[in-house]
């Protein structure tokens, strides 16, 4: 779009209370966001707030996240392997549940996912995420507003 910071959403899980979140910013902020997925996304009609239909495949719309990403972007996602590429690139990457990813905890929560797949991988019943909650999509649009401040005071500047 265009060289001002931009929102990339992993959209393929993403839940939607939290896309309807970055729709509403997309217009009040007009920023660009940019839903990335291997199905089919309904979008509102804006011109600030996009669908990118990639291909199936394993990881094939993280990889278009990490391709077209810039530095200071936001990322969403739940995907640590995608979160710690994007921080590589200078993008920042946020959970939907509100968990801001930094370079100093990706690399712990690496670890910590890679010993819960060997778990996994063990038969070990390790369960699934808790229930989507208010205070997640409060804590998310947290995150986003501390996010677009900083995107203001960089356009300002």
């Amino acid at each position: 779009m265009n060289g001002t910071p931009q929102i990339w959403v992993d959209a393929d899980a993403c839940p939607a209370a939290i896309k309807e979140i970055l729709f509403r910013a997309a217009e009040r902020e007009q920023v660009a966001v940019t839903l990335v997925a291997n199905q089919y996304l309904r979008t509102p009609p804006s011109r600030f707030v996009r669908a990118l239909q990639v291909p199936g495949g394993f990881d094939v719309a993280d990889d278009e996240i990490v391709q077209r990403v810039a530095a200071g972007d936001l990322v969403v996602t739940q995907d640590i392997p995608l979160a710690s590429l994007v921080i590589e690139k200078g993008a920042l990457a946020v959970h939907p549940r509100g968990e801001l990813y930094t370079p100093e905890t990706i690399a712990q929560r690496l670890t910590m996912r890679n010993f819960m797949d060997e778990l996994r991988g063990a038969g070990v019943d390790t369960g699934g995420p808790s229930a989507f909650h208010a205070r997640d999509r409060q804590a998310f649009a947290n995150q986003l507003d501390a996010w677009l401040l900083q995107r203001r005071r960089r356009i300002a500047g």
